[in-house]
Protein backbone atom coordinates (compact mmCIF):
# COMPACT_ATOMS: atom_id res chain seq x y z
CA UNK A 1 0.00 0.00 0.00
CA UNK A 2 0.81 2.33 0.21
CA UNK A 3 0.74 6.17 0.36
CA UNK A 4 -0.65 7.90 -2.55
CA UNK A 5 -0.49 11.66 -2.18
CA UNK A 6 -2.26 13.94 -4.59
CA UNK A 7 0.26 16.22 -6.29
CA UNK A 8 -1.90 18.19 -8.64
CA UNK A 9 -5.37 18.65 -7.18
CA UNK A 10 -4.77 20.86 -4.16
CA UNK A 11 -1.71 22.56 -2.72
CA UNK A 12 -0.81 19.76 -0.60
CA UNK A 13 -4.00 14.89 1.38
CA UNK A 14 -15.52 -3.56 13.09
CA UNK A 15 -17.52 -5.60 11.65
CA UNK A 16 -20.26 -3.84 9.81
CA UNK A 17 -23.17 -3.45 12.19
CA UNK A 18 -26.37 -2.80 10.33
CA UNK A 19 -26.23 -2.06 6.62
CA UNK A 20 -22.77 -1.71 5.10
CA UNK A 21 -22.09 1.72 3.67
CA UNK A 22 -24.03 3.41 6.48
CA UNK A 23 -22.40 6.02 8.74
CA UNK A 24 -21.06 5.04 12.14
CA UNK A 25 -20.45 7.50 14.98
CA UNK A 26 -16.68 8.04 15.29
CA UNK A 27 -14.85 7.86 18.58
CA UNK A 28 -11.41 9.31 19.09
CA UNK A 29 -8.54 7.26 20.50
CA UNK A 30 -6.11 8.06 23.29
CA UNK A 31 -2.46 8.99 23.34
CA UNK A 32 -1.16 5.53 24.17
CA UNK A 33 -3.80 3.60 22.27
CA UNK A 34 -4.71 1.53 25.34
CA UNK A 35 -8.36 2.53 25.68
CA UNK A 36 -10.72 3.81 23.02
CA UNK A 37 -11.20 2.21 19.64
CA UNK A 38 -11.64 4.64 16.76
CA UNK A 39 -14.65 3.68 14.69
CA UNK A 40 -15.04 4.32 10.96
CA UNK A 41 -17.58 6.70 9.54
CA UNK A 42 -18.41 4.19 6.78
CA UNK A 43 -17.76 0.52 6.12
CA UNK A 44 -17.83 -0.54 2.48
CA UNK A 45 -20.08 -3.14 1.01
CA UNK A 46 -18.21 -6.47 1.15
CA UNK A 47 -16.19 -7.93 -1.70
CA UNK A 48 -16.58 -11.55 -2.76
CA UNK A 49 -13.44 -13.11 -1.28
CA UNK A 50 -10.71 -11.26 0.62
CA UNK A 51 -9.88 -7.56 0.81
CA UNK A 52 -6.20 -6.64 0.98
CA UNK A 53 -5.18 -3.12 -0.04
CA UNK A 54 -6.88 0.20 -0.98
CA UNK A 55 -5.94 3.31 -2.97
CA UNK A 56 -7.80 6.63 -2.99
CA UNK A 57 -8.32 8.53 -6.26
CA UNK A 58 -9.22 12.19 -5.76
CA UNK A 59 -11.45 13.47 -8.55
CA UNK A 60 -9.86 16.76 -9.70
CA UNK A 61 -13.15 18.11 -11.07
CA UNK A 62 -15.29 17.21 -8.05
CA UNK A 63 -13.59 15.77 -4.93
CA UNK A 64 -16.98 14.57 -3.66
CA UNK A 65 -16.95 12.09 -6.55
CA UNK A 66 -13.62 10.62 -5.57
CA UNK A 67 -13.19 6.84 -5.58
CA UNK A 68 -11.58 4.12 -3.49
CA UNK A 69 -10.08 1.18 -5.39
CA UNK A 70 -9.46 -2.02 -3.42
CA UNK A 71 -8.15 -5.48 -4.17
CA UNK A 72 -10.12 -8.70 -3.74
CA UNK A 73 -7.31 -11.23 -3.28
CA UNK A 74 -8.27 -14.53 -4.89
CA UNK A 75 -7.43 -16.59 -7.98
CA UNK A 76 -10.79 -15.30 -9.25
CA UNK A 77 -10.07 -11.87 -7.84
CA UNK A 78 -10.96 -8.31 -8.75
CA UNK A 79 -10.31 -4.62 -8.34
CA UNK A 80 -13.37 -3.17 -6.63
CA UNK A 81 -14.32 0.49 -6.92
CA UNK A 82 -16.26 2.27 -4.16
CA UNK A 83 -17.74 5.74 -3.73
CA UNK A 84 -17.17 7.87 -0.64
CA UNK A 85 -20.05 6.15 1.17
CA UNK A 86 -18.59 2.69 0.60
CA UNK A 87 -21.03 1.71 -2.13
CA UNK A 88 -19.65 -0.48 -4.94
CA UNK A 89 -19.57 1.12 -8.39
CA UNK A 90 -20.44 -2.12 -10.15
CA UNK A 91 -19.79 -0.84 -13.69
CA UNK A 92 -16.18 -0.02 -12.79
CA UNK A 93 -15.20 -3.27 -11.04
CA UNK A 94 -12.47 -5.20 -12.89
CA UNK A 95 -13.02 -8.94 -12.47
CA UNK A 96 -11.11 -12.05 -13.49
CA UNK A 97 -7.76 -11.01 -12.00
CA UNK A 98 -5.44 -13.74 -10.73
CA UNK A 99 -4.91 -12.93 -7.04
CA UNK A 100 -4.41 -9.17 -7.11
CA UNK A 101 -2.49 -8.28 -3.98
CA UNK A 102 -1.68 -4.60 -3.59
CA UNK A 103 -2.77 -1.50 -5.46
CA UNK A 104 -1.54 2.06 -5.97
CA UNK A 105 -2.35 4.96 -8.29
CA UNK A 106 -0.79 8.06 -9.78
CA UNK A 107 -1.83 11.15 -11.69
CA UNK A 108 -0.85 12.24 -15.17
CA UNK A 109 1.13 9.51 -16.95
CA UNK A 110 1.45 10.61 -20.59
CA UNK A 111 -0.28 8.06 -22.85
CA UNK A 112 -1.07 8.93 -26.46
CA UNK A 113 0.00 12.48 -25.65
CA UNK A 114 -2.62 12.80 -22.91
CA UNK A 115 -2.09 13.02 -19.17
CA UNK A 116 -3.75 9.88 -17.82
CA UNK A 117 -4.45 8.91 -14.21
CA UNK A 118 -3.63 5.25 -13.66
CA UNK A 119 -4.20 2.57 -11.06
CA UNK A 120 -1.75 -0.32 -10.85
CA UNK A 121 -2.21 -3.70 -9.17
CA UNK A 122 0.15 -6.60 -8.53
CA UNK A 123 -1.25 -9.83 -10.02
CA UNK A 124 0.51 -12.50 -8.02
CA UNK A 125 -0.35 -15.67 -9.93
CA UNK A 126 0.65 -14.31 -13.35
CA UNK A 127 3.72 -12.33 -12.17
CA UNK A 128 2.28 -9.28 -13.93
CA UNK A 129 1.52 -5.66 -13.21
CA UNK A 130 -2.03 -4.78 -14.24
CA UNK A 131 -2.66 -1.14 -15.10
CA UNK A 132 -5.96 0.65 -15.75
CA UNK A 133 -6.90 4.23 -16.56
CA UNK A 134 -8.91 6.29 -14.09
CA UNK A 135 -11.75 6.86 -13.53
CA UNK A 136 -13.05 4.58 -16.30
CA UNK A 137 -11.00 1.52 -15.21
CA UNK A 138 -10.03 0.55 -18.75
CA UNK A 139 -6.88 -1.58 -19.30
CA UNK A 140 -3.82 0.24 -20.62
CA UNK A 141 -1.29 -2.58 -20.15
CA UNK A 142 -1.77 -4.88 -23.19
CA UNK A 143 -2.94 -7.66 -20.86
CA UNK A 144 -0.31 -7.13 -18.20
CA UNK A 145 3.41 -6.47 -17.80
CA UNK A 146 5.60 -9.35 -16.62
CA UNK A 147 8.18 -8.46 -13.99
CA UNK A 148 10.86 -10.17 -11.92
CA UNK A 149 11.75 -11.89 -15.16
CA UNK A 150 14.58 -14.41 -14.92
CA UNK A 151 14.13 -15.08 -11.21
CA UNK A 152 14.06 -18.79 -10.35
CA UNK A 153 14.01 -18.90 -6.55
CA UNK A 154 10.98 -20.21 -4.67
CA UNK A 155 8.25 -17.52 -4.76
CA UNK A 156 10.76 -14.99 -6.15
CA UNK A 157 8.29 -13.96 -8.87
CA UNK A 158 5.13 -14.00 -6.75
CA UNK A 159 4.07 -10.35 -6.77
CA UNK A 160 2.98 -8.71 -3.51
CA UNK A 161 3.59 -5.00 -2.90
CA UNK A 162 3.34 -2.20 -5.43
CA UNK A 163 3.79 1.56 -5.19
CA UNK A 164 4.33 4.41 -7.65
CA UNK A 165 6.91 7.17 -7.34
CA UNK A 166 6.36 10.36 -9.34
CA UNK A 167 9.59 12.34 -9.49
CA UNK A 168 9.72 16.13 -9.62
CA UNK A 169 10.64 15.95 -13.32
CA UNK A 170 7.47 13.98 -14.04
CA UNK A 171 9.06 10.58 -14.51
CA UNK A 172 6.95 7.83 -13.01
CA UNK A 173 8.28 4.60 -11.50
CA UNK A 174 6.67 1.40 -10.21
CA UNK A 175 8.35 -0.23 -7.20
CA UNK A 176 7.40 -3.88 -6.80
CA UNK A 177 7.90 -6.45 -4.04
CA UNK A 178 7.38 -10.20 -3.92
CA UNK A 179 6.59 -13.08 -1.59
CA UNK A 180 10.24 -14.10 -1.27
CA UNK A 181 13.60 -12.78 -2.36
CA UNK A 182 17.30 -12.34 -1.55
CA UNK A 183 18.36 -11.16 1.90
CA UNK A 184 21.49 -9.29 0.77
CA UNK A 185 19.76 -6.71 -1.43
CA UNK A 186 17.65 -6.58 -4.54
CA UNK A 187 14.34 -7.67 -3.00
CA UNK A 188 12.52 -4.72 -4.62
CA UNK A 189 12.68 -3.97 -8.35
CA UNK A 190 12.01 -0.48 -9.71
CA UNK A 191 10.62 0.13 -13.20
CA UNK A 192 10.32 3.31 -15.26
CA UNK A 193 6.81 3.62 -16.70
CA UNK A 194 6.11 5.12 -20.11
CA UNK A 195 4.16 4.91 -23.36
CA UNK A 196 5.08 1.96 -25.57
CA UNK A 197 4.15 3.98 -28.65
CA UNK A 198 0.61 2.66 -28.90
CA UNK A 199 -0.93 4.36 -25.88
CA UNK A 200 -0.22 1.43 -23.58
CA UNK A 201 2.15 1.34 -20.62
CA UNK A 202 5.60 -0.20 -20.82
CA UNK A 203 7.91 -0.81 -17.85
CA UNK A 204 11.70 -0.63 -18.04
CA UNK A 205 13.78 -2.07 -15.19
CA UNK A 206 16.07 0.59 -13.71
CA UNK A 207 17.32 -0.95 -10.45
CA UNK A 208 17.16 -3.72 -7.87
CA UNK A 209 17.52 -2.74 -4.20
CA UNK A 210 16.32 -3.34 -0.67
CA UNK A 211 17.46 -5.47 2.26
CA UNK A 212 15.24 -8.30 3.52
CA UNK A 213 15.46 -9.90 6.97
CA UNK A 214 14.28 -13.29 5.76
CA UNK A 215 11.82 -13.53 8.64
CA UNK A 216 8.56 -13.45 6.70
CA UNK A 217 7.98 -11.26 3.61
CA UNK A 218 7.81 -7.71 2.31
CA UNK A 219 4.38 -6.55 1.17
CA UNK A 220 3.56 -2.95 2.01
CA UNK A 221 5.48 -0.28 0.08
CA UNK A 222 4.83 3.46 0.30
CA UNK A 223 6.41 6.41 -1.48
CA UNK A 224 6.80 10.02 -0.35
CA UNK A 225 6.89 11.93 -3.64
CA UNK A 226 7.75 15.33 -2.18
CA UNK A 227 10.68 14.16 -0.06
CA UNK A 228 11.70 11.39 -2.45
CA UNK A 229 11.68 8.39 -0.11
CA UNK A 230 10.51 4.79 -0.31
CA UNK A 231 9.33 2.99 2.83
CA UNK A 232 8.56 -0.72 3.09
CA UNK A 233 7.47 -3.08 5.84
CA UNK A 234 9.91 -5.91 6.44
CA UNK A 235 7.37 -7.95 8.37
CA UNK A 236 8.31 -8.82 11.96
CA UNK A 237 11.42 -6.62 11.64
CA UNK A 238 10.63 -2.94 10.97
CA UNK A 239 10.06 -0.27 8.36
CA UNK A 240 13.00 0.40 6.03
CA UNK A 241 13.67 3.70 4.24
CA UNK A 242 15.48 4.32 0.93
CA UNK A 243 15.84 7.06 -1.66
CA UNK A 244 13.20 6.81 -4.39
CA UNK A 245 15.46 8.31 -7.05
CA UNK A 246 17.57 5.50 -8.57
CA UNK A 247 20.46 7.94 -9.09
CA UNK A 248 20.79 8.59 -5.35
CA UNK A 249 21.98 5.08 -4.59
CA UNK A 250 20.77 1.96 -2.83
CA UNK A 251 21.98 2.53 0.74
CA UNK A 252 19.41 2.03 3.48
CA UNK A 253 18.70 5.37 5.15
CA UNK A 254 16.85 4.13 8.23
CA UNK A 255 14.93 1.34 9.86
CA UNK A 256 12.31 2.19 12.50
CA UNK A 257 9.41 0.57 14.32
CA UNK A 258 11.69 -2.29 15.30
CA UNK A 259 9.95 -2.88 18.66
CA UNK A 260 6.48 -2.72 20.13
CA UNK A 261 4.66 -4.48 17.30
CA UNK A 262 2.46 -7.43 18.22
CA UNK A 263 3.15 -9.33 15.00
CA UNK A 264 3.51 -8.19 11.39
CA UNK A 265 4.39 -4.71 10.19
CA UNK A 266 1.89 -4.10 7.40
CA UNK A 267 0.21 -1.21 5.57
CA UNK A 268 2.03 2.13 5.39
CA UNK A 269 0.38 5.46 4.58
CA UNK A 270 1.59 9.05 4.88
CA UNK A 271 -0.55 12.01 5.97
CA UNK A 272 1.12 15.22 4.82
CA UNK A 273 0.71 18.52 6.63
CA UNK A 274 3.19 20.41 4.44
CA UNK A 275 5.70 19.45 1.76
CA UNK A 276 8.01 18.14 4.48
CA UNK A 277 5.98 17.45 7.64
CA UNK A 278 3.28 14.99 8.66
CA UNK A 279 2.78 11.45 9.86
CA UNK A 280 3.61 7.89 8.80
CA UNK A 281 0.97 5.34 9.80
CA UNK A 282 2.06 1.68 10.02
CA UNK A 283 -0.40 -1.14 10.62
CA UNK A 284 0.37 -3.24 13.69
CA UNK A 285 -1.66 -6.08 12.25
CA UNK A 286 -1.77 -8.47 15.17
CA UNK A 287 -3.05 -5.77 17.54
CA UNK A 288 -5.64 -4.10 15.27
CA UNK A 289 -3.95 -0.75 15.61
CA UNK A 290 -1.76 1.77 13.78
CA UNK A 291 1.49 3.11 15.11
CA UNK A 292 2.00 6.73 14.01
CA UNK A 293 5.53 8.05 13.44
CA UNK A 294 6.80 11.49 12.53
CA UNK A 295 7.30 12.01 8.80
CA UNK A 296 10.12 14.48 9.40
CA UNK A 297 13.27 13.54 11.22
CA UNK A 298 14.99 15.31 14.09
CA UNK A 299 17.55 18.11 13.98
CA UNK A 300 20.24 15.60 14.83
CA UNK A 301 19.06 12.91 12.40
CA UNK A 302 16.82 13.63 9.39
CA UNK A 303 15.99 9.91 9.16
CA UNK A 304 14.87 9.43 12.76
CA UNK A 305 11.12 8.85 12.83
CA UNK A 306 9.77 9.10 16.36
CA UNK A 307 6.71 7.20 17.56
CA UNK A 308 4.03 9.81 18.28
CA UNK A 309 0.85 7.85 18.90
CA UNK A 310 -0.77 4.42 18.82
CA UNK A 311 -4.33 4.29 17.49
CA UNK A 312 -6.66 1.36 18.01
CA UNK A 313 -9.05 0.89 15.10
CA UNK A 314 -12.18 -1.17 14.55
CA UNK A 315 -10.73 -2.75 11.40
CA UNK A 316 -9.48 -6.27 12.02
CA UNK A 317 -6.07 -7.65 10.97
CA UNK A 318 -5.41 -4.80 8.57
CA UNK A 319 -3.00 -5.41 5.70
CA UNK A 320 -3.28 -2.26 3.61
CA UNK A 321 -4.22 1.38 4.08
CA UNK A 322 -4.21 4.70 2.24
CA UNK A 323 -4.75 8.33 3.22
CA UNK A 324 -5.29 11.71 1.56
CA UNK A 325 -5.20 15.09 3.26
CA UNK A 326 -7.53 17.10 1.01
CA UNK A 327 -11.18 17.94 1.82
CA UNK A 328 -13.44 15.62 -0.13
CA UNK A 329 -17.00 16.30 1.06
CA UNK A 330 -18.96 17.19 4.18
CA UNK A 331 -17.98 13.89 5.78
CA UNK A 332 -14.27 14.10 5.10
CA UNK A 333 -13.26 17.74 5.53
CA UNK A 334 -9.67 17.08 6.63
CA UNK A 335 -8.88 13.96 4.66
CA UNK A 336 -9.80 10.29 4.42
CA UNK A 337 -7.99 7.30 5.93
CA UNK A 338 -9.02 3.96 4.37
CA UNK A 339 -8.12 0.71 6.10
CA UNK A 340 -8.55 -2.90 4.98
CA UNK A 341 -10.40 -5.23 7.37
CA UNK A 342 -10.45 -9.03 7.21
CA UNK A 343 -14.27 -9.19 7.07
CA UNK A 344 -14.12 -8.50 3.29
CA UNK A 345 -14.53 -4.75 3.75
CA UNK A 346 -12.63 -1.48 3.86
CA UNK A 347 -13.18 1.05 6.66
CA UNK A 348 -13.36 4.80 6.04
CA UNK A 349 -12.05 7.00 8.88
CA UNK A 350 -12.08 10.77 9.18
CA UNK A 351 -8.53 11.97 9.69
CA UNK A 352 -9.54 14.17 12.62
CA UNK A 353 -10.81 11.07 14.45
CA UNK A 354 -7.46 9.35 13.94
CA UNK A 355 -5.59 12.51 14.97
CA UNK A 356 -7.62 13.11 18.12
CA UNK A 357 -5.97 15.69 20.38
CA UNK A 358 -2.46 14.46 19.70
CA UNK A 359 -1.92 15.02 15.98
CA UNK A 360 -2.57 17.89 13.63
CA UNK A 361 -5.03 18.08 10.73
CA UNK A 362 -4.53 19.73 7.37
Amino acid sequence: MTVKFLNRVLPLLLVCSGACGQPMKPKAGTQNGDAAIVKPLFVTEPVKYDTDDPAIWVNPADPAKSLVIGTDKNEDGALYVFDLHGKIAQSKVVRGLKRPNNVDLAYGLMLNGKATDIVIASERMTHKLRIFSLPDMQPVDNGGIEIFEGETGFEFRDLMGISIYTAKDGRMYAIAGRKNGPTTGGYLWQYLLGDDGSGHVKATLVRKFGIYSGKKEIESIAVDNELGYIYYSDEQTGVRQYYADPEKGDAQLAIFGTSGFAADHEGISIYKLTDSTGYIQVSDQGANRFQVFSREGTTQNPFEHKLLKVVNVAASQSDGSDVVNVPLDENFKHGLFVVMSDDKTFHYYRWEDIAGKDLKVK
